[in-house]
C-alpha cells in the first residue's frame, strides 16, 4: 500500500494498518532553524453535499506576509471515521498543494500529528506524502493526557500518550481554551511549539491557520 495514492480506496481495517506501518517511518527531528516559506492548510465541508474544499496558503517567513493561496474542491470518497480523517482529507489537500508555484518549507496543518492513537494523524500523513516538515495544530484533543495549567498566552503543558510525550497543550490567548500541538513529519515537539508560538496573534488560532480557515470558509460559502 502507498502512503498517498488512492488511499480513499482502502477499507477502514487496511487504513489503520497503513497508519501503523507508516508511523514507523516518521522522522522526528527539529524543524530547520532558518527557512523562507511557511504554509498552512485547512479543509472545509460543504453542507448538504459530499464536497470538500481544501486550501493551502503560504507566507514569507518570519514576517508572515501572504504569498499564495491554492484551493481545490473534490468529493469526499472515504467515510468519516474518527482517527482516519487523513484518508478523507489528504486527496483534496494534495490537489491544492500541487497548484502552488512554490512549495512551503514548513507546513502547518489543522489536525493532529503524532498525538493520535496510532501516532499518525493528518499532519504526520501529509508530511510523509509531501516529504516536507509538518506540524499539527488542532482545536480539540483526540487522545492523550496533560496536567492542568494556567491559561496564559504562551504557557504550555506537555501532552502524553501512554506516558510518552506526543505534543504540547499551548495557550495562545489569555483565558482562552488552548490548542493541541504535535509534530507531524520532519519536526519535533520543541520546534513545533516554537513555530506555533511565533504565529500567535490576537486570536486563539495561530494566524496562518486562521487565514487558511477563512479562505476555506469563503470557498465553502460560495458553493453552498
Amino acid at each position: 500500500m502507498t502512503p498517498c495514492e488512492d488511499i480513499w480506496k482502502l477499507t477502514t481495517v487496511e487504513a489503520r494498518q497503513l497508519q501503523k506501518e507508516l508511523a514507523e517511518a516518521l522522522v522526528l527531528r527539529p524543524l530547520p532553524e532558518r527557512f523562507d516559506v511557511l504554509g498552512a492548510s485547512d479543509i472545509g465541508y460543504v453542507k448538504a453535499s459530499s464536497l470538500l474544499v481544501a486550501v493551502v496558503v503560504t507566507f514569507a517567513w518570519p514576517g508572515l506576509a501572504p504569498l499564495e493561496t491554492a484551493q481545490a474542491v473534490a468529493p469526499a470518497r472515504f467515510p468519516y471515521v474518527p482517527g482516519l480523517l487523513s484518508f478523507r482529507e489528504i486527496p483534496p489537500l494534495l490537489e491544492a498543494f500541487g497548484q502552488l508555484q512554490r512549495s512551503p518549507d514548513v507546513l502547518l496543518c489543522d489536525g493532529q500529528g503524532i498525538a493520535h492513537p496510532r501516532r499518525f494523524g493528518l499532519a504526520a500523513h501529509l508530511g510523509v506524502c509531501l516529504g516536507i516538515p509538518t506540524v499539527g495544530c488542532a482545536k480539540k484533543r483526540l487522545c492523550g493526557e496533560f496536567d492542568p495549567f494556567t491559561w496564559r498566552k504562551g504557557e504550555c503543558s506537555p501532552l502524553t500518550l501512554d506516558g510518552v510525550p506526543v505534543g504540547g497543550v499551548l495557550c495562545t490567548r489569555d483565558g482562552v481554551k488552548p490548542v493541541y500541538v504535535s509534530p507531524g513529519h520532519l519536526s519535533d515537539i520543541p520546534s513545533s511549539l516554537d513555530v506555533i508560538r511565533e504565529c500567535m496573534g490576537r486570536f486563539r488560532i495561530p494566524e496562518p491557520l486562521r487565514q487558511a480557515h477563512l479562505a476555506a470558509t469563503r470557498l465553502r460559502s460560495a458553493m453552498a
